[in-house]
């Protein structure tokens, strides 16, 4: 067994299974490129401060450029001795240039080197979220314009309620998007912060220039308290956090996806690359990957919740608990981005069915409230309106009429002001138009919002 870093205390060998259970190499060597990055800038700020010499330092640096290539191309060997990601990367640096390569970890703790990983890894996933999320928007966008004239029932209570334009409901989303998006961006604010120089927790007695290493490697401020900035995993709850909320509106675009699929619905055609089958029923044509997505998402909930629940009662500073961030963090962020690849990819090829959106739009009492309106606009006060119109509704489901097909006379029965232009009023694309103002599905107003949609994803 390989001798541990921190082995001069102990008189005994760990217990195998201890070591086992206390090695987390099986899944944070994934950290190894940031793990690198951050020791490299380390390095270059060791030999500045000429706590190290430049010639040892360009070694140190060359030597751990080697092993990043040899990673990347998974050429070096996976040392199941080693602890964790940073003790291997140290060994197979001390493997090529000596015991010169054990200096790298002057001025610093693996408490401060883990959470300078972290920091960076999740600042790249929310590059990759963010860029991910607007690829989505736009395939929103693009729908949206492709189907303007489309005209569906607008639900609430799951219940046909008002017509609405495709493009705006589907604009609805985009909107969602955005404010993910603009989570992701300001959650940055709290991840660039450098913990580096923090060391185990307070801090080193050696005079590390922290901000040097913060420029080389992007961070736009250095930690103010070493204890804190060893402990700190809001970063990484807040990513997942706003990540929940991401897959929250990918669940609910899903679900509507898979309402709208369906025989009752008929209001889209899944793309059948993007569909399963049965194994005993040769008709099906399973909704899967959808249901997938919306299905993924307690997994990330999970996710947030394990991370809480881990972090809620932990004294100052680091704990050994805290080695349970990672599994979940690239959980996460392996589920998002997979989950917003794939639909992006579906909901381009998703066909929208017009004829069949349109005949619900006509079907039943959708027009009810425009009815309303009408009869305001005719001197009713609008309490008054809304009841009188309820009665009217009563009497097509007892007639077994939609309001479209009451005759003239039948609306003059309750309510004298009714004249015949009320049937272009009860037109649904007539209920579109009317909505011209901003925020609303009038024709106008959407491809007013369709192009600031399409400025804002080409920003």
């Amino acid at each position: 067994m390989t001798k541990k870093v921190w082995g001069g205390r102990f008189k005994e060998s760990i217990n195998e299974l201890v070591d086992a259970f206390n090695s987390s190499i099986g899944f944070d060597r994934r950290l190894y490129a940031q793990d690198i990055e951050g020791s490299i800038a380390h390095c270059r700020m060791l030999a500045k401060q000429e706590i190290i010499s430049e010639e040892e330092a360009s070694l140190i640096i060359s030597a751990l450029a080697d092993i990043k290539r040899e990673m990347e191309r998974d050429e070096s060997p996976v040392d199941e001795d080693s602890e964790d990601v940073h003790t291997l990367i140290e060994k197979a640096l001390v493997d090529k240039v000596g015991r010169l390569g054990e200096k790298i970890h002057t001025g610093r703790s693996r408490n401060d080197q883990v959470a300078l990983d972290l920091r960076i890894y999740v600042r790249e996933a929310i590059y990759r979220a963010d860029n991910l999320t607007k690829n989505l928007q736009k395939v929103l966008v693009e729908q949206a314009e492709k189907n303007i004239d489309l005209i569906l029932p607008g639900y609430t209570h799951l219940q046909p309620a008002q017509p609405v334009l495709l493009a705006h409901h589907l604009l609805a989303y985009f909107e969602m998007f955005k404010r993910d998006r603009q989570r992701l961006k300001d959650s940055l604010a709290r991840v660039n912060i450098l913990p580096l120089g923090s060391a185990a927790l307070a801090g080193t007695t050696f005079d590390l220039d922290r901000e040097m290493v913060a420029k080389e490697l992007g961070f736009d401020a250095i930690s103010d308290n070493s204890m804190d900035a060893v402990s700190d995993r809001d970063f990484v709850l807040e990513y997942i956090f706003t990540c929940s909320v991401l897959m929250m509106h990918l669940s609910r675009l899903s679900e509507e996806l898979i309402i709208w699929s369906s025989r009752e619905f008929g209001f889209i055609t899944l793309p059948d690359a993007f569909c399963t089958g049965s194994s005993i029923m040769p008709q099906k044509k399973n909704p899967d990957v959808l249901e997938l997505v919306r299905g993924k998402t307690g997994r990330v909930y999970g996710d947030l919740m394990a991370l809480l629940t881990t972090m809620k009662a932990l004294p100052l500073a680091y704990n050994k608990d805290m080695q349970e961030d990672k599994e979940v963090l690239f959980d996460t962020v392996d589920t998002v981005e997979k989950c917003l690849t794939v639909m992006s990819l579906l909901l381009n090829e998703v066909s929208f069915n017009g004829e069949n959106m349109q005949r619900a739009a006509e079907k039943g009492h959708i027009m009810a409230t425009d009815l309303a309106d009408y009869l305001v606009t005719k001197g009713m006060t609008f309490r008054k309106a809304h009841e009188t119109v309820g009665e009217i509704v009563l009497f097509a489901i007892d007639s077994k009429k939609s309001l479209k097909e009451l005759t003239l006379e039948e609306f003059k029965g309750f309510a004298g002001q009714i004249t015949k232009d009320v049937f272009d009023w009860l037109e649904p694309a007539s209920a579109i138009a009317r909505r011209n103002l901003h925020g609303a599905t009038g024709s106008e107003m959407v491809k007013q919002s369709i192009e600031r949609a399409k400025k804002e994803v080409a920003s």
